[in-house]
């Protein structure tokens, strides 16, 4: 079994490398990180005829090798489909801080290695624990990271990824893992969760101002709504409530018309193409 654990944080994140070597139990672990940050970036590749980047080998303890590369993480699990860090069988992601749920699921750099991998026919678990003053949700600035408690989120990664390895899905899966800020033992158990149709706390507002000493020139500022409550079968309620969500995230796939203005719709392409 080898392993690829990679982020959206960068090489540096002291939660990849907590990942990692709770990784290291179930076979060869190798990380390929992107060498800055790259929250947010989703599925993203970049353009194709750009997919050059440098890759770099870091030194990261208890680790056997460890690249970063400038590129997204999505593109870090397909360069791992395709042999560059040797034949993957897992793709690992995270540990992020700030959780994962809701509407950040279509975002998410650490969720789009994982859907990458799986494009690719390799499973993904994507591994995010929430941070302190945000709500659950929201990427950690540099100021609450100290308090991360980050084994608690390895912890039960290790137990779910020991389970799927021991027992190989014979189509490629992508598990979403979000937690609180805690360790294990102080989670009150887990949940398996949907997807929330609700953040738990949004962006509210987001409006221009005038840049000083640039005519015509604007900052877009951003303001944080307040947190709000969600149900417990959502993945971002369960860890509101402090306990493990375990969200087994479905593929994109076409679906049936079922809103009365779709039906319409294609009747106009049926006119136009007539």
């Amino acid at each position: 079994m080898r392993i690829l654990v990679t982020n959206d944080d960068g090489i540096d994140s002291i939660g990849l490398h907590v990942l990692a070597r709770s990784m290291t139990p179930f076979g060869d672990v190798v990380i390929a990180a992107p060498d800055s940050e790259y929250s947010g970036f989703g599925a993203a590749l970049g353009p194709l005829h750009q997919m050059k980047p440098d890759v770099k080998r870091e030194s990261i303890d208890g680790i056997d090798e460890a690249w970063s590369v400038g590129a997204p993480p999505a593109l870090c699990a397909m360069f791992g489909r395709l042999g560059v860090f040797g034949d993957i069988d897992l793709v690992v992601s995270g540990i992020n801080p700030g959780a994962n749920v809701g509407r950040s699921v279509y975002h998410s750099g650490t969720i789009g290695a994982c859907l990458t991998a799986r494009n690719g026919g390799i499973s993904g678990v994507a591994v995010s624990q929430s941070v302190d003053y945000f709500g659950v949700e929201g990427q950690g600035w540099e100021s609450v990271l100290d308090n991360q408690q980050w084994q608690g989120a390895a912890d039960v990664a290790a137990l779910m990824v020991g389970e799927l390895i021991a027992d190989v899905p014979a189509d490629p899966v992508v598990l979403n893992i979000n937690v609180p800020n805690s360790q294990a033992a102080d989670m009150k158990g887990w949940r398996r969760t949907r997807v929330g149709s609700e953040p738990p706390r949004a962006i509210e507002r987001a409006q221009m101002q005038p840049a000083p000493g640039h005519a015509d020139t604007f900052h877009v500022e951003m303001s944080w709504g307040d947190a709000i409550q969600i149900p417990e079968d959502a993945d971002g309620g369960a860890v509101m409530a402090g306990y493990a969500s375990v969200t087994w995230l479905g593929r994109l796939e076409a679906d049936d018309p079922i809103q009365a203005c779709v039906p319409a719709a294609e009747s106009a392409l049926d006119r136009f193409f007539a």
